[in-house]
């Protein structure tokens, strides 16, 4: 069945929202950590927003796509589940625990290769000449905007754990196309479903690991907002644009993300942006238009 005209631009639209709301997230999370163990932050986090979901995913209709689910799609669920929450935003947590938020959302950024790569040999999906340099374009940004970089010796945890949950988001952006656009389940019930099973890791890992900690009415808002608005809300939006968008596409609007954490760091936190790194900037951003303006049809 054809797309509706504007159908490409409402999904870009809608990503962006996204990845708005996802970059307020890393000064958010950087406040909580500061009294919130990593791994009991994001399990709180992502299960609070799996219950926030479970009404909504039994409705009629979706719990007959429920029970139409075969064991074959509820492995698929449970990979996507396991690669995008539980390693992905979990390595998440723990990178910023241990990194600045600006190294973290460079080490993230060089997901957009392996997408590329991963969508050619899974989903056949060709980024052109012009999808290569923009996504070209927003590597050489990123890479302009940190110069030079320096890890100490106490951040190589960090980094170790970041450049796992690196990989895993590339093959979780191309296994999350996968599952939206190509098996015929509700959006609500693949956000639903492979949030639930991430989390419930997170959670118990947490638990096991660093504890469930004792926790004042801020912390709870935070949890709260990040659950509901930047969670449950964000990533079924997400995965509905995931139904129009290719892999490659979606890769290097998520990587906008290094810009928009840039500016709210600067804004709310204080961090001054030199001439580098404001070029830096606008070279990713510049890649971005080029892969939207030149897309695969």
């Amino acid at each position: 069945m054809p797309k509706k005209p504007g159908a490409h631009a409402t999904a870009v639209l809608q990503a962006l929202l996204v990845t708005f709301l996802w970059s307020t997230s890393w000064v958010l999370i950087k406040i909580g950590l500061v009294d919130i163990p990593a791994l009991s932050f994001s399990g709180l986090r992502y299960s609070l927003a799996f219950v926030c979901l479970l009404p909504f995913v039994f409705g009629p209709a979706n719990r007959a796509a429920l029970r139409r689910l075969t064991r074959r799609q509820w492995g698929l669920l449970a990979l996507l589940g396991v690669g995008y929450y539980a390693v992905v935003q979990g390595g998440q947590f723990v990178g910023l625990a241990y990194l600045p938020a600006a190294t973290v959302s460079l080490l993230l950024n060089f997901s957009a290769i392996l997408v590329a790569l991963m969508s050619m040999a899974w989903l056949k999906e060709r980024p052109t000449v012009q999808g290569w340099a923009g996504i070209l374009l927003t590597l050489v940004g990123s890479v302009l905007y940190f110069y030079p970089v320096d890890f100490p010796k106490e951040q190589i945890l960090g980094l170790g754990v970041v450049c796992v949950a690196m990989t895993a988001n590339a093959a979780s952006s191309v296994l999350g196309r996968y599952a939206n656009a190509r098996t015929g389940i509700p959006v609500l019930v693949v956000t639903t479903i492979s949030m639930g099973i991430g989390s419930s890791l997170l959670l118990l890992s947490g638990a096991l690991l660093q504890g469930i900690p004792v926790l004042g009415w801020k912390h709870w808002l935070i949890i709260g907002w990040l659950a509901v608005v930047n969670t449950a809300f964000a990533f079924n939006l997400w995965n509905n644009t995931l139904r129009t968008l290719t892999a490659v596409e979606s890769s290097v609007i998520n990587n906008t993300m290094l810009v928009q954490i840039a500016l709210l760091a600067w804004v709310f936190l204080g961090e001054r942006l030199t001439a580098q790194e404001w070029a830096g900037m606008l070279a990713a951003g510049a890649g971005v238009l080029v892969v939207q303006l030149h897309r695969r049809s």
